[in-house]
């Protein structure tokens, strides 16, 4: 078992748990994930590991709450546990030791970042980093990012740094000087348009192909990419690669594989917890709806 030491919310749909788990703690590296499995039985979750304390024998994972499993994830408090941490899996970031970085966070993916950024500054490399969320309450790690190096914040509405995405204010820093390479992690399509507008600098990019890893040990298949026409799987042949030769139009339908299962497991999550909310507050619960269609199947 693993114990939770700490918890806090970095955006509305995105937690910082701090777990103990030592030995994982003293060896792993920027880049490298960890299997989660919270109890008996329950679904197997490839996480970064966004941070590590080797002296305290802790990691951190920062979890977006998107489905049934990681809803449940998150809801835990310090002093609850999670059953099983396996890790560190997975090839660390091939880091350059010289000249100057340009890490691109898109939402959640700035927590893949963020270790990157840390050992980039570590080695003496010149970093910026290009963060982004939909509004201000969507940044997260701007802090931490910063004792690394420049941080330039980008949100869609406006409301909090540069107005606009994180593109538009990487485009600006390649055109103002040298960059010998660029970091992208964040929704395929941002990852897509990171490497199509670095392409024609010849900027060395690489891109976190993290988001698409199911079972983490390169059996189930759920991972596979093509990399210049050559199949790859993310979880033990990367999760990173050369953004300029990764499929992004497969990796994209390949996104979607498992969408309609996910949808499923969510819908009979909300379902269990409605009549739990229900019986709490002394209501009955709905009996139209997509809940309560749900809770029939």
């Amino acid at each position: 078992m693993h114990p939770i030491v700490a918890r806090d919310q970095l955006s509305p749909n995105v937690t910082r748990l701090v777990v103990e788990a030592p030995r994982i703690a003293e060896i792993r590296r920027p880049g490298q994930f960890v299997i989660v499995r919270l109890g008996e039985g329950a679904e197997r979750i490839p996480l970064t590991i966004a941070d590590a304390d080797p002296a305290a024998g802790t990691i951190s994972l920062i979890i977006q709450s998107v489905g049934a499993s990681t809803m449940d994830l998150v809801a835990l408090q310090p002093g609850d546990a999670i059953r099983d941490v396996a890790g560190p899996l997975g090839r660390p970031t091939d880091l350059i030791d010289q000249g100057r970085a340009v890490c691109v966070g898109g939402g959640v993916g700035t927590a893949v970042v963020y270790p990157i950024a840390e050992e980039l500054h570590r080695r003496g490399v010149s970093v910026t980093s290009v963060i982004g969320g939909r509004s201000r309450e969507w940044v997260i790690l701007e802090d931490e990012l910063r004792t690394a190096g420049e941080v330039v914040v980008c949100t869609d509405d406006g409301s909090y740094g540069r107005h606009g995405f994180v593109t538009e204010a990487l485009r600006d820093l390649c055109d103002a000087g040298p960059i010998d390479e660029v970091f992208a992690v964040g929704p395929v399509p941002m990852m897509r348009a990171v490497a199509e507008l670095t392409r024609p600098y010849g900027i060395r990019t690489t891109a976190s192909l993290n988001a698409i890893m199911v079972d983490g040990t390169g059996m189930c298949g759920g991972c596979r990419v093509s990399i210049d026409g050559q199949s790859r799987y993310a979880c033990v042949d990367g999760p990173e690669f050369d953004a300029h030769a990764v499929d992004f139009a497969s990796l994209a339908d390949r996104l979607t594989t498992y969408r309609s299962f996910e949808q499923e497991a969510l819908a009979r999550h909300e379902a269990c917890l409605i009549p739990a909310l229900a019986d709490r507050l002394g209501d009955p619960p709905p009996t139209t709806g997509p809940v309560a269609g749900s809770a029939a199947r």
